[in-house]
């Protein structure tokens, strides 16, 4: 039997069924109550009780000092990145292997990605790899630090945690103090994942949360910033309601800002996904388990695991094949998804893209040693919920 076969059947073990999609949310709790009383009320729109409620429920399941809900995560980013301080002619550093929206944010406000490797144990920023390529060309002046290449500003690092696994935060957050440079969490995958006993997205000036329909919580689209700094709260709140002197009646704005307001009838899914949290997250656990044992005999196929003193969200399931094996990926998602089983391959690197040719990069064997091994497999909790 292929490798690509017996993958095949033992994701259909898992999940029991003959299609299954990659990941899909699950709306059998409150969602339909909550969503009739907005329509029932008329409070539909960008202000409503509901959206009142999501941040205040944000910021206590995160354990954040505020949340500010937004239209999605990518326009969270932007402003989050903004809120640091972020402007154009800056570069940021990222992690290459992500998902596109973490570059286009910081294109959207006029910066440049600037890429760095991940690690092999967290599938996100690697703070070694971050510490010595800052070594190599960065220098620290009276105006914050700069790139030596360019001459361009290094305005903020923001680490990703990939599927729902924390990053070494600690880490880089040492680093990026001796830079004087300010992190921004890119926490979109993260909900209910944990470090050392604190939620991400609590570790840096801000975070931002994603609730696209494919996230472990969703509300349709939508996404947050989290941060514990009372200022950037009240300012996150001002761009994103496109930055109006609240008044009776007057319209008067100080700045540009953004429509970037989440609608209440979004807001009040969220509330009745929050509601299910523990009870998604322990699906996720329940799933990755029945995967390690579906794959513990497959010594080609590895299934990603949370490390020590992490508490992973498991928002994707992942396998990474053995270097001896990677060249058989494809052939391993044609086989999957002709079964009716949904996979899908990591990102292609952002630094691949033509659209990001000109942007800086340190050396990146980890991202693209990763990017050719990496298969995502049916994750959704409900999954666990039919065990």
């Amino acid at each position: 039997m292929t490798l690509a076969r017996s993958i095949a059947q033992r994701i259909r073990a898992v999940t029991g069924m003959d299609k299954v999609p990659l990941h899909e949310p699950d709306l059998t709790g409150n969602e339909l109550a909550y969503v009739s009383d907005c329509i029932q009320t008329g409070w539909v729109s960008s202000v409503g009780g509901y959206v009142d409620r999501f941040e205040r429920e944000l910021a206590a399941f995160t354990g954040a000092g505020h949340a500010v809900v937004v239209s999605n995560g990518t326009s969270g980013l932007q402003v989050a990145l903004r809120l640091v301080g972020v402007t154009t002619g800056d570069e940021v550093l990222i992690p290459a292997l992500t998902f596109i929206a973490t570059a286009n944010a910081v294109s959207h406000c006029g910066a440049t990605p600037h890429f760095v490797d991940s690690g092999r144990l967290t599938l996100g920023m690697d703070p070694e790899a971050l510490a010595s390529w800052l070594t190599n060309v960065a220098e620290r002046r009276s105006s914050g630090s700069f790139n030596r290449r360019t001459g361009r500003r290094l305005a903020a690092i923001v680490p990703m945690h990939t599927f729902g696994h924390p990053v070494d935060m600690p880490s880089l957050l040492t680093i990026a103090a001796a830079w004087g440079i300010p992190v921004v969490e890119d926490a979109a995958e993260s909900l209910g994942s944990m470090l050392e006993g604190r939620h991400v997205g609590t570790f840096g000036r801000c975070a931002v949360l994603s609730f696209n329909g494919n996230k472990i919580l969703t509300t349709g689209g939508g996404g947050a910033i989290l941060t514990n700094d009372p200022d950037l709260a009240r300012r996150a709140k001002h761009l994103t309601t496109t930055a109006k002197i609240p008044h009776p009646w007057a319209f008067w704005h100080d700045e540009i800002g953004f429509n970037y307001r989440m609608p209440n009838i979004n807001a009040a899914i969220g509330c009745a996904q929050l509601e299910r949290m523990d009870e998604f997250i322990a699906c996720k656990r329940a799933l990755t388990e029945r995967y390690l044992e579906a794959f513990r005999d497959l010594l080609e196929v590895e299934v990603f695991v949370e490390r020590h003193g992490t508490r992973s969200n498991y928002w994707l399931q992942t396998l990474i094949l053995a270097p001896s094996v990677a060249d058989q990926r494809d052939d391993i998602l044609k086989e999957t998804n002709a079964a009716g089983q949904m996979t899908r391959p990591v990102w292609e690197p952002i630094s691949a893209l033509p659209i990001y040719a000109h942007a800086e990069r340190a050396p990146l064997p980890v991202t693209e040693d990763l990017a050719r091994r990496i298969i995502n497999i049916p994750s959704s909790p409900k999954l666990a919920m039919a065990m």
